[in-house]
């Protein structure tokens, strides 16, 4: 199998609304209370969600945040994303192929779940320093991941969050760590 580029995530989510059960799976609601809990007590202030798939995690985020940016790469995941958050007005949809320009210049805020193995070492290197640039001082940083690989990713899980938090250039005050066997969800603080 051979690393999944945006057009088979395109695929994917035009084929089934949820490949990956993130709705009904028991682990990935443990996880996403994992990213919750993460992100420390609310309301947050303004969000940024990287990568938001069929907006599973979306909804939950929409809950704590003030206002939420969820960005998508894939269209038919923006699409997904919509119908997840339906009309909630605090909550602004964006298609954001990474990297590339984030839809505010600041966040309180920065979730970044199960997409950092699908970039190029040179692309994550990017969005490092983007999320680093766009979250203020004190603002929580969470990434949840896979630790273990699989077929489609472009980079080994291992370590795939010390290589970002690497890449950002600034200090981080590590607040939270939840893992299991299969994925790790750490919680940040910028200092």
């Amino acid at each position: 199998m051979k690393p999944i580029d945006l057009a088979g995530f395109e695929q994917k989510f035009a084929s089934d609304a949820d490949p990956w059960s993130t709705f009904t799976n028991r682990d990935e609601a443990h996880k996403r209370g994992a990213i919750l809990h993460g992100l420390g007590s609310g309301p947050i202030g303004r969000v940024l969600e990287l990568a938001a798939g069929n907006g599973s995690n979306s909804v939950a985020l929409a809950h704590r945040a003030l206002r939420l940016d969820a960005t998508e790469g894939a269209e038919s995941g923006v699409e997904l994303v919509r119908r997840a958050v339906g009309a909630d007005r605090h909550v602004q949809v964006r298609r954001l192929v990474l990297p590339g320009r984030f839809p505010a210049a600041r966040y309180d805020a920065v979730v970044v779940a199960e997409v950092l193995y699908y970039l190029s070492p040179r692309a994550l290197r990017q969005v490092a320093r983007d999320v680093a640039a766009s979250l203020r001082s004190g603002g929580r940083l969470v990434l949840a991941h896979h630790r273990v690989d699989y077929p489609d990713f472009v980079q080994h899980a291992a370590h795939i969050h010390a290589r970002f938090l690497a890449a950002t250039g600034v200090r981080w005050r590590g607040v939270g760590d939840t893992r299991t066997g299969r994925w790790r969800v750490q919680s940040y603080e910028r200092r």
